[in-house]
């Protein structure tokens, strides 16, 4: 399965990210419904992942697509091809 996270802004890819990353995210941020795939985050979150062990590549990643704005909504699409 791939994962693709997405600024949910414009649509934009961020990156990709392996079904651990993923339960790692679903683990760590507050879903509305067990359909919610979208969530905020900001630099608060990233250094919450970093202190509960998540994965550097997922944490970079995500800093990198935060940049210098104050928070960002993402979302998360999951496709078998």
């Amino acid at each position: 399965m791939t994962i693709r996270i997405r600024n949910k802004a414009d649509d934009a890819t961020i990156g990709f990210i392996s079904e651990d990353e993923l339960d790692f995210l679903v683990a760590q941020l507050e879903e509305e419904s067990s359909t919610d795939t979208d969530y905020f985050i900001d630099e608060q979150t990233l250094a919450m992942f970093e202190a509960n062990g998540g994965h550097p590549a997922l944490v970079a990643m995500l800093r990198k697509a935060l940049a210098a704005s104050d928070g960002i909504d993402i979302a998360w699409d999951a496709s078998t091809a």
